[in-house]
């Protein structure tokens, strides 16, 4: 399968549940999954988010 990945950066002033809040509005509405976190040392966060690609047409459309 293929993915589309989008890297998301919170700062070390973020606090866990603001970060899980975000992170469920992307889910949510973007269609983003979690593919990965890393916490670093100065407290802040990498995220990667994926998503699957589709190259769904709709109905009744030529390409």
């Amino acid at each position: 399968m293929d993915y589309e990945y989008v890297p998301l950066r919170l700062p070390s002033n973020v606090d866990r549940m603001t970060a899980n809040a975000q992170l469920t509005i992307q889910a949510e509405f973007g269609g983003w999954e979690l593919a990965r976190v890393r916490l670093y040392p100065d407290g802040t966060r990498q995220v990667m988010l994926r998503r699957r690609v589709t190259n769904d047409t709709l109905p009744g459309l030529s390409t």
